[in-house]
């Protein structure tokens, strides 16, 4: 019985979803878009928007924590490029647009981009 799950586990391991949920942020951060099924756009989101806001603070813990989470190349674009375009955003960074479902496996696709 699994008690006060906060996120969804995507069928996977700890280690496994951890690197699959960095891969897609890192992917997300550097293309602005990306097309996934809608249930790892829904638990990738918060974790983008987190990133976001911590990146706002344009400090060099702030800078330090974001690389550790996406590595550096990506914490650079974050802190450089899309933090400061949301500067006067409180949240709400990212939007899921849902898309036909995929043909082979009938499973729900959606997009998640930049607002």
């Amino acid at each position: 019985m699994i008690h006060s799950q906060k996120t969804k586990q995507l069928s996977r391991e700890r280690n496994s979803r951890n690197a699959l949920l960095k891969t897609l942020s890192v992917s997300l951060i550097r293309d602005g878009k990306i097309t996934t099924t809608e249930t790892k756009a829904k638990v990738l989101k918060p974790i983008v928007e987190k990133l976001i806001t911590k990146a706002k603070e344009q400090t060099l813990a702030a800078g330090r924590f974001v690389s550790s989470k996406v590595g550096p190349v990506s914490a650079k674009k974050l802190v450089a490029e899309i933090a400061p375009k949301y500067k006067e955003r409180n949240g709400g960074y990212l939007r899921i647009t849902k898309l036909n479902d995929r043909k082979n496996d009938g499973a729900k696709i959606a997009q998640i981009e930049f607002v």
